[in-house]
Order: C-alpha cells, then structure tokens, then sequence
C-alpha cells in the first residue's frame, strides 16, 4: 500500500506520517529529508526540485517493490507531482491513499515562522504554494491537525484505510 500525505508547509504532514510510520510499522519517505541527504537545502530550482521528487519516487517504489507499506509526505501541490505516484501505485498493483494535512490559517502561519528540522519553508514559500496547490482529487481523508494528538491523527488515518 502506498500512503500519500499532502498538504501546505506547516500542516503538519510529517509530524503525522512520522506517527503512523512508527505506530504501523511502515516505510516512512520524506522530501525535506530527501532534499537534505541530497545536499540540496536552499536549492529549489526546477531542475533540483525533480532530482528530489524522482529520487522520493525510487525510493518509494524500491520500498514497495520489496513488499512494504509506504508513507510518502510532501506537499504535492501540483498534479503533474502527483501523478507519477498515481501510475507507480498502479503499475505495482498497490492501494493507493491519499491524505490532506490541514490546519487553520493562523496554526499553519505560526509554524511556518518556527525554524523546523527539516523543512525550509518560511512564509514567502509558504504564500508560494497556496496560491499554486491544486485540490486533491477524491477519494481522500482529510485531517486537521490544528487539535489533536499525532498519534490521534495517525489512528485516524489506519481507520480510513480499514474502513473507508
């Protein structure tokens, strides 16, 4: 199976998959981390921003290939992103989940200002990406993080995936 989590900078995306992959015992990828191993902080040209997206997609695909469960987060505030995780899900034959990481306005301003481990996004990225994030198309879980725990969040999402 194949978890998806999208969402703006600051809603929470990694702190809810780090979650789920330690509860659930799941490969977790993340792209700010990616984007760090690579030695690609502060790089966000195009081209470096596909190096990160295709190097998360192998890493993803090698993981499902060997028969694990991922969880995958980045913002994947275009289509075009999402797409080839669309086609890799079902080129393997694996279930596919998305997941949309939200939070109110004024939470998700907050966090951003805060320096975090891992993610560079300040407020003009943050302005950036709103403006440009294409809707998810359904069937997806919604999870606010602006309340509750991120072990909350996670069981939220496993109960989705078992219930639907």
């Amino acid at each position: 199976m194949l978890i998806l989590i999208a969402g703006l900078p600051g809603s929470g995306k990694t702190t809810i998959a780090d979650a789920y992959a330690r509860k659930y015992k799941v490969a977790h990828f993340n792209s700010d981390r990616i984007r760090r191993e690579m030695n690609l902080r502060g790089a966000y040209s195009p081209e470096d921003k596909q190096r990160v997206y295709d190097n998360l997609l192998e890493r993803a695909g090698n993981a499902l290939r060997a028969g694990e469960t991922v969880i995958v987060d980045s913002t994947f505030f275009r289509k075009s992103i999402r797409q080839p995780y669309i086609e890799l899900a079902a080129g393997l034959g694996v279930r596919l989940v998305w997941v949309l990481a939200t939070a109110t306005e004024s939470v998700l301003r907050a966090r951003v200002a805060r320096p975090r481990t891992d993610s560079e996004a300040d407020e003009k990225v943050f302005e950036q990406i709103q403006t440009q994030f294409e809707p998810l198309d359904p069937p997806f879980l919604s999870v606010d993080t602006s309340t509750g725990s991120p072990d909350a969040h996670a069981d939220a999402i496993h109960r989705y995936i078992e219930h639907g």
